[in-house]
């Protein structure tokens, strides 16, 4: 009931700062319209924890400006290596250990390293996924597991 009753007011929200009309008949067919598509999604039992997360929005919370700061500094190396003569761009493939336990965990994780510059998911396998990287520091970077400890941990544990 909870993950129904966010993904309404995220859909009510979305359609209020999208529509820009905020005459009571307009609100109350937007209202009108969101309820229905909560009923609909629930009684196609397609409202779970995975689909709408509200069990993340709290721990997100502390992982997103992490991630941005890593990727402000990834952009930063990525482009000092493009821009600067003999600064070593040395394309590496590794798998990384993910120790998350659920399937939305590893995709978090698959699409944060995929979000910072210079590296990228391959494939995503039980336990590892396989990386890209730019350069051989970002690849040991990756490899020392902060990125997997903070999404295991915003995610639920291990």
């Amino acid at each position: 009931m909870v993950h129904a009753l966010s993904l309404g007011c995220v859909l009510f929200g979305t359609w209020l700062l999208l529509s820009g009309h905020y005459d009571p008949l307009l609100i109350g067919l937007g209202l009108a319209s969101c309820a229905t598509v909560v009923y609909f999604t629930h009684r196609m039992d397609v409202i779970d924890h995975e689909g709408h997360p509200v069990h993340l929005t709290w721990r997100g919370a502390v992982y997103w400006p992490w991630l941005m700061a890593e990727i402000g500094k990834a952009n930063i190396d990525v482009a000092r290596r493009i821009l600067t003569p003999g600064r070593s761009i040395s394309p590496t493939l590794l798998r990384v250990r993910a120790t998350q336990s659920t399937d939305l965990g590893r995709v978090i994780f698959a699409n944060s390293i995929t979000l910072t510059p210079g590296t990228v998911s391959v494939d995503v396998g039980e336990g590892e996924i396989l990386v890209h990287a730019l350069s051989r520091d970002g690849a040991d970077e990756l490899a020392r597991g902060e990125m997997d400890r903070r999404v295991t941990r915003m995610s639920g544990g291990g």
